[in-house]
Formats: structure tokens, sequence, C-alpha cells
């Protein structure tokens, strides 16, 4: 999660999210996509793989995001560029290197979770590129070599291609991490200037992993590029972040009023003629989709924060993210409609972090639900992701309110206990509408995440009050279901699922046993 200067950001009133298609108002929405449920827990991966990924199947996730961090395996990664490495080649790397990814990877692969292999920084040294300032505070991010980044994803393309020491395929990739914030790609801009540097960086990066990936049988998988941080500085320096709308125009090699760069402009960001620029960069119009990691601070999801502005995208302003894509394609020809992929979100919770800047555990889990059933309903969309299971260690970890860490996790640092938003992913309840008139009927959406892993059909309960009112079966291959019901009256209201009484049951936090019920979050309802 990034910051940047404090800016008011209008809320979005009632009206204006059913203009943009982000509520209901006309009764049960039709699915229109399958959207990932993902999950990225990098820390419990590489530290307990097998426990982290028996709790992972046992709360439904479908997808990992994986970050595959280059200087973990590459050789020498302080000194020089080893003399006659051949980079493209996984075997050339050091013994073991790969060894943690490996165990992730094939752990995923045997309980039928999909990855999303994240190849990024830091580098190095010897793809490190040249101009470090004197002073850096961590230049393993500066200017790395698009070329050394192209052999680094060829090498991670051939090892998981599916036909290399029987390891399994990846057909999931994301290429980069954040290279709008400073933190992970340097330099973002000159000290003092507006002008961005990062993208004409990312985008040799991008066109390298993208041949990588071609020449190694991946082209027709799964491949995002962007995965932007959602604020900003309109002046970064060398190590803030830049907005993500305007890093995105210069991607494109476009002014602020979608024209194609020409002349010196075009020439000092490596754009090229504008008449080749879509053929000479197919990452950007040929990719899966772009990421966008839309965290918001302590408002609901139709709402921005303080810290949003017209160049931000936290998640409300998902729609002007999708339009500006249009924007970007639109301008060099292409009617191509690029998927949105959210690759990070959730909320940080107080406690462990006490500061009034975040929620509590419940709050989030009304958050992270309505959130996701906003996504379900943008065909656009095409994922969400939860960003961690655990929380970090609150004493090693500061946010810029306070310690505690960036205390996304569904579980608590001390003490292991789940929080009220792990029963809130595992089983996701969103009423659109919570009172309405005696006779007429409420939308009840949600999601029975475990339920793809199980064989044999599947219901959910819906319950008032604990009384099952209607049951409802389960169709949808990622667990959703829409469905209207008529309750008699108010009160709470919440799902439940049983666990099958043989080969599937709860998780380390959460231990059900087979047979055992597991239930939503309750939702309160009114009857008039």
């Amino acid at each position: 999660m990034k910051f940047a200067r404090r800016t008011f950001a209008p809320i979005l009133t009632g009206a204006a999210l059913v203009a943009l298609g982000l509520l209901s108002t006309a009764g049960p929405a039709v699915a229109s996509h399958n959207q990932r449920a993902m999950f990225e827990e990098d820390i419990g991966l590489m530290n307990n793989p097998s426990r982290t990924i028996y709790t992972l199947r046992q709360l439904g996730v479908g997808t990992i995001r994986l970050a595959l961090h280059w200087r973990d395996v590459a050789p020498n990664s302080d000194g020089a560029r080893p003399a006659g490495f051949d980079a493209t080649n996984p075997g050339a790397y050091p013994p073991g290197a790969w060894a943690s990814y490996d165990r992730v990877i094939q752990l995923a692969a045997a309980s039928g979770i999909e990855v999303d292999l994240l190849p990024t920084g830091p580098m190095p040294n010897w793809a490190i590129g040249p101009g470090v300032p004197a002073g850096d505070p961590d230049a393993r991010y500066w200017r790395p070599s698009s070329g050394e980044y192209g052999q680094f994803v060829q090498a991670a393309a051939t090892r998981y291609s599916g036909h290399y020491s029987g390891l399994p395929r990846v057909h999931f990739w994301e290429l980069y991490n954040e290279p709008n914030w400073g933190q992970s790609l340097q330099p973002q801009a000159n000290p003092g200037s507006s002008v961005l540097i990062s993208p004409s960086v990312y985008r040799p990066m991008l066109d390298a992993a993208w041949n990588a990936l071609q020449a190694t049988g991946h082209g027709g998988d799964t491949i995002i590029t962007g995965s932007l941080s959602p604020r900003g500085h309109d002046q970064p320096g060398f190590y803030l972040a830049s907005e993500p709308l305007p890093f995105l125009r210069a991607l494109y090699c476009l002014d602020s009023r979608y024209r194609p760069l020409t002349g010196g402009a075009a020439a000092a960001a490596g754009c090229g003629s504008p008449g080749s620029f879509r053929a000479a960069h197919p990452a950007l119009f040929r990719a899966s989709g772009i990421g966008i990691h839309p965290y918001p601070f302590n408002t609901p999801p139709t709402r921005s924060d303080n810290l949003a502005n017209p160049n931000t995208v936290e998640f409300n302003q998902i729609p002007s993210l999708e339009r500006t894509v249009n924007r970007l394609v639109g301008a060099y020809g292409s009617r191509a409609r690029p998927a949105i992929f959210n690759t990070e979100y959730s909320y940080e919770t107080n406690p462990p972090n006490a500061s009034d800047h975040f929620v509590s555990p419940a709050t989030a889990a009304s958050f992270i639900n309505w959130a996701e059933y906003i996504s379900w309903r943008d065909p656009r969309l095409a994922s969400y992701l939860q960003f961690l299971l655990y929380d970090p260690n609150p004493t090693q970890g500061q946010s810029i309110f306070g310690y505690g860490g960036f205390a996304t996790g569904l579980v608590f640092y001390v003490g292991n206990r789940p929080k009220a938003d792990y029963f809130a992913f595992r089983m996701p309840l969103f009423l659109p509408r919570t009172s309405t008139r005696h006779g007429k009927k409420l939308e009840v959406w949600g999601s029975v995440r475990p339920a793809h892993f199980v064989g044999g059909p599947q219901f959910v309960r819906i319950q008032l009050n604990g009384h099952t009112v209607k049951r409802v079966r389960i169709t949808n291959p990622r667990g959703y279901f829409d469905v209207r019901v008529a309750f008699r009256h108010g009160g709470t209201v919440r799902l439940a699922w049983s666990f099958p009484r043989s080969g599937f049951t709860g998780g380390y936090t959460d231990p059900l046993r087979p047979g055992q019920t597991a239930f939503s979050r309750s939702v309160r309802i009114r009857i008039h």
C-alpha cells in the first residue's frame, strides 16, 4: 500500500453507482463472468508451504499470487555477472535456488490451486542500470536491465513449462510488481519534475518479458501488465510513487489528451514512431489485462478516501481506469478491451494497528464482501484478491499511521486467532438492500468458496435468526450464487454450509471437523 498527498475526492452517490453498474436496483444480477478468487501470502508460503497451502485450500482459494524475486535465484547477486552464465537456462542457476518456489508450485498443483507467478525485483547487482545516485537507500531497483529481466523471465517460463524436471506448468504470469512505486522501480522521475522516467524503464522490460513468454510456449497464458500502486505524487522524485493514470499514459507514449507523443518528447521517452508503436510493444495491446492494487484506507468500496484524486485508482475509481485503458489502446486504433485484474486488496484493521485511520475486523469483513460483490457484477473485472493470510509481527512493522505493520491479514499475529474477515472471506455474503416491505424479496448474494474443491452437488442454506429459509444449490464453479428471498420478518441473515463428512476438513486456523457447519458473517435486515 502506497501513500501520497492528501486530496479530497467526491463520494459517489447511490444514483451514480447505479449509473456505473456498481449497485443493483432491480433484483439479482446475472453473473457476468467467472472472476478468479485470488490470494497472496508469500511469507507463509515460503516459510511453511504445506500448512499455508492446506489452509488456503480450506478457504476455497482458487489462485495464489506468488512473487518470484529475481535476486533470490540469481547467481552472485552481490557481485558481478558470472562469466559464461546463460541466464535463460534455469539449470545454470545455483543449486537449490529455485527450491522454495518449486515446492510451492508443486503443492499448489497437487491441491488444485492455480499459481499467478510474478517475476519481480529486487534484481542482482549485475542487472542494475547506470547512474545510481550517491546515497541511494536501495539501489537493487535502479533501472533494471530489460535484457537481463527478459532472460530471467525466460528461465522461469522454461522451468515452469510443464516439460522441465517433472515440475508443473504455470499458466498465469504477472510482469513485475508496482512499477509506478519508487521502492519497486527507480527512478520514477527526476527530483522536482513531473515528467516520468519509470514508464520508459518498464516498457522495454515488458517487451523482453513478453518475448520470453512467447518463445517458451506461454503465449496463450494469462499475462498481466501494470500491477500498479493506486496512489502517488505528481512529482515523485526518484523513490516515491507515480500516480497510476499518468504512469499509464506515459507507458503508452500519450500526452494528457491521449495523443501520441512526437518529436523530442517521444525520443526522450523511448517511444519511437506512433505508426509503429503498437507493433513494437505487443504486451501493451495483447496482454490479458492490466493489474491494479485499489486499496482504500478506511472507506467502504463505494467511496474514495481523502488521498484520492482524478489520477488515482482506489476501488470505486476502477470504472475510471477501465475508461482510461480503452483510450490508451484506442489511441493506436485498437478496439481491444483488456480486463482489469485486482491483484492486491484488503483493509488494515484496528486491532492490531491501533489507529483511528483503520477499520475494525468486523467492518473489514463487511467491506471485503461488499467489494467482491461489486467486482462480481463488473464484467471487466477478472479477479478479486485478498492480500495476506497472516498479519505481520506488529513490533517489527510500521504503517504510515502507527505501529502494527500492514495488518491486512485474516489472522492475528498474536495467538494465530482468526479475525472476523477470515470467515467473511471463506463464505462471502452481501445484501445490496437490507430493508423492504413485507412480501417483497431481498437479493442475497454470496459464495461458498471451498465448494469447488468438493465433489458432488453442494448446497448452501440461507438462514434467518438461525433457521433455514432457503436452500440453494451451488452450480457456479467458483461457488457464487445470487438469489431473491422473501423473509417473513426481520432479524439476522447468514449462510450455513457443512463440510463434507470425509476428505475435506478445516484449516489450521479454523480446524473444522468433517461434517461440521461453517457460517458466514451475519447481516441484519428489516421487514416493515
